[in-house]
């Protein structure tokens, strides 16, 4: 039997992947896709038993602390795994550089962050958020310790072993919570829950990944990759203060309570939609990048990847605004019934969110970090204002603000994106138009649904809503051309991955 020669660089030579990448990408959202469907029902069954456990302020005094401890946590990353996944080629010298360089800025962030922990107590007026702030702040170190290995392994798509670290670690955090919680610990469990995912994420990444860092040399050409690493953290930088500065001035305005009430509207909202948006976009900033060279190819792959999106996201979130009181009384409890509306006001700007967020790929594989980074202060001035505008009337007006921004900001997002590159602002009007179109016929199936049974139990409302929105949605597609031709093609990858299963 002849013997195994040793490849060093097999972690990061990538030509191997271009013959079959159609195949990979679509095997990659299979996996990862149904990881997130048993993620999410975990997920839903922790936050199910922990509503009825913690209180809103308990939520609310870990969303004080989440606005400062994800901020600086940023830094942690630099960038540097999307600049690992998105280089052409690359070696173990840069990706060593890159990972000494990772492990420091993430010690220096945990002892910046602990050291900040009085100031944010202060600033909230709120003693207990001290200790949450140190306790948030130990877990970075064991992020610091992933980044690099964890951009190698989407670098080789291996996103099979990437769905099953996501689900042990999301398993054993949520374990961790609701047995704290049980315990009476309060805050204390979500404190712990983030603490657990964390260790057992870096662990595991470790485990699948065998490349072992060496020390970081001098003039190893990592120079260009911190350059794409430094745009892309300043756009993050600049867009987290936007996205958190909701949960800061309501926070800061309005108290525990009403944060509480305020963020978990959102995170019950997003809870779906990301289990899908997350997965589709691990997949596709890595094959989008392999196609760079490609314009045809990758302008087709773009526009297949937003459609199928699309198709499952609007028509989910139209559900989600018609059957917000039926949803958070069934997933949350009666306690939480104030959070209804805010839910449902959100909703409607989670229908456009994952074509916004899809432009971000477009930006990355295209290496226009700079240009994202400028277009995060124009998304900032945007959202800022139209929060501030809101907050007078509390977590309601801030959420319409924040909804607002997202119809009023799309098509200057779209033509600042399709500006250069081989997708224009057109294409992503035309990928998502078929979906748009279902969302809407939803809607007002959903509408003439709640007039019908305005009264019924949640359970049966929602299962009713659920058909509902099932048949609306595939009627409208089938109405459309471009509507049958994404069911088309929906049914063809599902034979392809049949087929290579089979064989």
């Amino acid at each position: 039997m002849p013997r195994r020669v040793y490849d060093p660089d097999r972690h990061f030579r990538t030509d191997h992947l271009k013959a079959d990448l159609k195949g990979r990408a679509a095997r990659g959202g299979a996996l990862t896709v149904g990881s997130q469907g048993i993620k999410f029902f975990f997920s839903m069954a922790a936050t199910v038993v922990l509503a009825r456990l913690l209180t809103p302020a308990d939520y609310g005094l870990i969303g004080m602390v989440a606005v400062v401890t994800g901020f600086v946590s940023l830094f942690k990353d630099m960038g540097l795994s999307q600049a690992t996944v998105q280089r052409e080629e690359i070696n173990a010298a840069q990706v060593s550089t890159l990972f000494w360089v990772n492990v420091g800025v993430s010690t220096a962030v945990m002892f910046l962050t602990a050291a900040l922990a009085p100031l944010v107590a202060w600033f909230y007026g709120e003693p207990r958020l001290t200790l949450i702030t140190i306790g948030y702040a130990s877990g970075f170190l064991a992020g610091g310790l992933t980044v690099q290995h964890e951009a190698l392994l989407r670098r080789q798509m291996r996103f099979g072993a990437l769905a099953a670290l996501e689900l042990v670690s999301l398993v054993a955090g949520l374990a961790a919570a609701v047995a704290l919680a049980w315990r009476g610990a309060g805050y204390w469990a979500l404190v712990a829950n983030q603490l657990v995912l964390g260790v057992v994420y870096a662990a595991g990444v470790w485990s699948m990944c065998r490349w072992k860092p060496e020390r970081p040399v001098r003039g190893s050409g990592v120079r260009s990759m911190l350059a794409f690493g430094g745009n892309l953290t300043g756009f993050h930088v600049v867009n987290y203060f936007g996205s958190n500065f909701d949960n800061l001035l309501v926070g800061r305005f309005w108290g525990a309570r009403q944060l509480g009430l305020y963020a978990k509207a959102y995170q019950l909202l997003l809870l779906p939609i990301d289990q899908i948006n997350t997965p589709v976009a691990g997949v596709s900033v890595p094959a989008l990048a392999r196609l760079t060279g490609e314009p045809e190819r990758y302008r087709a792959a773009y526009m297949r990847i937003l459609e199928k999106l699309t198709i499952i996201t609007m028509p989910l979130a139209a559900f989600m605004v018609i059957t917000s009181d039926w949803l958070v009384r069934l997933v949350l409890g009666p306690q939480w019934d104030e959070t209804a509306r805010i839910f449902m006001i959100l909703g409607f700007g989670a229908m456009l969110l994952p074509v916004h967020n899809s432009t971000g790929w477009l930006f990355m594989t295209q290496a226009r970090t700079r240009e994202m980074f400028h277009w995060g202060f124009i998304d900032v001035a945007m959202k800022v204002s139209l929060i501030v505008a809101g907050l007078p009337w509390g977590a309601t007006g801030v959420a319409f603000g924040i909804v607002a921004r997202v119809y009023l900001q799309a098509p200057l997002l779209f033509w600042y994106v399709g500006r250069k590159g081989p997708v224009r602002a057109g294409d992503i009007y035309r990928a998502a138009a078929p979906s748009a179109c279902a969302a809407a016929c939803t809607l007002a199936a959903l509408v003439g649904l709640r007039a019908l049974i305005p009264a019924a139990p949640p359970l049966i409302g929602l299962t009713a809503s659920l058909g509902v929105t099932l048949g609306a949605t595939l009627f409208a597609l089938v109405c459309l051309p471009k509507g049958r031709a994404a069911l088309h093609d929906l049914k063809n990858i599902f034979f392809l991955l049949l087929a290579r299963r089979a064989a």
